[in-house]
């Protein structure tokens, strides 16, 4: 790795973690279950769904996949929160919540990547105007 790659690198996962830190500090309830997590997964998956799109129109250098994919939204998305959530619940046996939390998470961040990709070929084909 070259060093203007880890400086990118580095950058944007320092944004990315310090807006996931932002989003994720105070707790947002959805009855029973904590959404903050969901939110940052959600957000995250549907811009680099944006960001796919445009990396491939615009042929860019994977030096800004570093720079947005791995270090904005590696950091910004959470995976280790979202198990670390999941497992709470089930300790707690709170079995309905633990699906719930399962497929929101994992469906609606697939569903935000679609949506994403979706909306930025459809702007950048003149589909949006």
């Amino acid at each position: 790795m070259k060093g203007i790659e880890l400086i990118l690198l580095a950058v944007g996962g320092i944004v990315g973690t310090f807006l996931r830190f932002r989003i994720t500090e105070s707790p947002l309830l959805f009855g029973l279950l904590q959404v903050n997590v969901l939110i940052v997964n959600i957000i995250g998956s549907f811009i680099l769904g944006l960001f796919v799109v445009l990396s491939q129109q615009w042929n860019l250098d994977s030096k800004y996949a570093l720079l947005v994919a791995i270090g904005f939204y590696g950091s910004l998305t959470t995976m280790s929160s979202f198990a670390l959530e999941t497992t709470n619940m089930f300790e707690n046996r709170q079995f309905s919540l633990v699906a719930i939390n399962i497929l929101a998470n994992v469906g609606l961040s697939i569903g935000a990547v679609f949506g994403g990709k979706t909306l930025m070929t459809s702007v950048v084909s003149g589909g949006l105007q």
